[in-house]
């Protein structure tokens, strides 16, 4: 079955439509959005856009996690980022793609054909100032993770990592009153190595260091139960209000 038909595809009904780019329409700007819309899927390891590619859509991850990688003149690759459901993908003016990015799981896309999702934006602050939003929101997540790569232990980066997604979970899902999480890590270890700088060896350590001390429970390697979400923050190193994960 292709991956979008596991959805409905009306806007009134999308899984992440209170957090994406469309977030604050009325029902005339989302029927304008509908006509220029249409999905796209992707499968785990899919190249979704190479780095300087010119740019014929922008969108909005509906399901699933794509990285974005730069490549170094040598051939050396860095994980600089992780886009998450609701994360919006390119950039309005712009031609070209800045970065890699790949499906890391099974990933589906709302895409906006680029020049009418232009014009839409000069016709709809609502857009325009949920973009800016976005945006700005980015760009602080961007500088915490300069704090995560550059000065905290692989423990408190494993746990920063494990809130992240957690946290956004929970958003999606609009949970609300329980300190308890449960979701299915989306990322191998062999991923979460690759965007936090580690080993694949220390990545394992600390996880079952973090079930050992039961910070986290493991069914499996990927269903994660989050007893206590302060306490996940704590070993963050993050305060309990959220910082960045909000």
């Amino acid at each position: 079955m292709n991956l979008t038909q596991s959805f409905s595809q009306e806007c009134s009904d999308c899984p992440i439509r209170h957090r994406a780019v469309c977030a604050r329409c009325e029902s005339d700007e989302l029927e304008r959005l509908e006509e220029i819309k249409y999905y796209r899927s992707f499968e785990a390891g899919q190249t979704v856009m190479w780095s300087g590619d010119k740019m014929d859509f922008v969108g909005s991850v509906v399901s699933g996690i794509a990285s974005l990688t730069q490549t170094m003149e040598d051939g050396r690759t860095q994980m600089v980022g992780l886009l998450l459901p609701s994360d919006f993908v390119g950039r309005p003016g712009r031609d070209g793609a800045a970065y890699d990015v790949v499906a890391t799981t099974d990933l589906v896309m709302c895409c906006f054909r680029k020049k009418p999702f232009e014009e839409l934006m000069n016709d709809t602050p609502h857009v325009a100032h949920r973009l800016l939003e976005m945006t700005l929101d980015e760009l602080d997540a961007a500088r915490e993770w300069m704090l995560v790569l550059g000065r905290k232990t692989a423990r408190e980066k494993i746990a920063s990592l494990l809130a992240i997604i957690a946290r956004r979970d929970v958003t999606l899902n609009m949970q609300t009153g329980n300190s308890q999480v449960v979701f299915d890590l989306p990322l191998t270890r062999e991923a979460m190595a690759d965007y936090l700088g580690l080993t694949l060896e220390t990545v394992s350590r600390q996880i079952s260091a973090l079930k050992k001390d039961k910070v986290i429970l493991l069914e499996g390697k990927r269903h994660v139960t989050v007893p206590d979400m302060d306490r996940l923050l704590e070993e963050a190193g993050d305060d309990s209000d959220g910082g960045m994960l909000n």
